[in-house]
């Protein structure tokens, strides 16, 4: 087209993604191999162990005292997981919460010193500004494709892929909370003598609290946005159930499924919310 002949950008993408995946080829088997196994222990055999009614009564009691003892969240939290454990979907369930779970806490463990050098430094903000606007507007889907690359399918590739599409609102919102916090108050901790370390954990980041949950909650949900997606590389849970009925054109299976989806993110998003604001106001 024109004067300027096509770059073979798709060329030299295939050429760094096989470049990579034969250099690290032991370090992605690993995490495949031995990640992988773990996340199905955690799922399949600690979480399963656990009988059902229990469950619901231990996150009942939680809902309970972590939304300030009302009964809404507690009453919501045990009809919604009883109504998923009735409808056999609970096994799904429990490999979603997983995923989301190991998602979100790598996101964080990932996000939040990410955050923290945006807020110390100019030029890291600068670098890394770009870089999470890329990763916030390109398509879910597209992230599937490194996955896939680099951990073949399964539940490891579903969570690299959430991390990757769920990671930059927690480094956002750190790098806000932080530099959002008074003058005044930096001022006076360097006035009574504390280090850099002791002023980030006993100053800045006791202070930016409420942000960085908030951007763990947005993190969180994102992650938990991912599961439909991440079931197409072979993700266990809730979305592989949705995949299949609408593979197989069952409107009912899908919706079953999609409800448990909405009662789960609903329980998480007023947990997390409630953890944020219940010693805040």
């Amino acid at each position: 087209m024109g004067l300027i002949p096509k770059l073979p950008v798709a060329e030299w993408i295939d050429t760094a993604t096989e470049w990579t995946t034969d250099t690290f080829e032991f370090l992605f088997d690993f995490i495949k191999e031995d990640f992988g196994d773990f996340i199905e222990i955690v799922a399949e055999d600690w979480l399963m162990a656990i009988p059902i009614w229990l469950f619901i009564i231990v996150v009942g009691v939680l809902a309970f005292f972590v939304s300030g003892k009302k009964l809404g969240l507690t009453a919501f939290a045990v009809i919604g997981l009883w109504f998923i454990a009735n409808q056999e979907l609970w096994e799904e369930l429990m490999n979603t919460f997983t995923l989301v779970i190991f998602a979100s806490l790598i996101s964080v463990i990932i996000g939040v010193p990410f955050g923290i050098w945006m807020a110390k430094s100019k030029m890291a903000e600068k670098i890394l500004t770009p870089v999470l606007d890329f990763m916030q507007t390109m398509p879910a889907f597209v992230y599937l494709i490194p996955a896939v690359a680099f951990f073949s399918i399964g539940m490891v590739p579903g969570v690299f892929a959430s991390v990757i599409f769920a990671t930059p609102p927690t480094v956002r919102f750190t790098n806000l909370g932080i530099r959002q916090v008074s003058h005044e108050l930096i001022e006076a901790s360097d006035a009574f003598g504390t280090t850099g370390t002791q002023k980030l954990f006993k100053v800045q980041l006791p202070m930016a609290k409420k942000t960085i949950m908030a951007g763990i909650n947005q993190t969180v949900m994102l992650a938990l946005s991912m599961v439909v997606i991440a079931s197409m590389i072979g993700a266990k849970g809730l979305g592989q159930t949705v995949i299949t009925g609408l593979q197989r054109a069952e409107v009912g299976t899908g919706f079953v499924a999609g409800l448990g989806i909405v009662i789960l993110a609903i329980i998480i998003d007023r947990f997390t919310q409630n953890l944020n604001t219940q010693r805040g106001d």
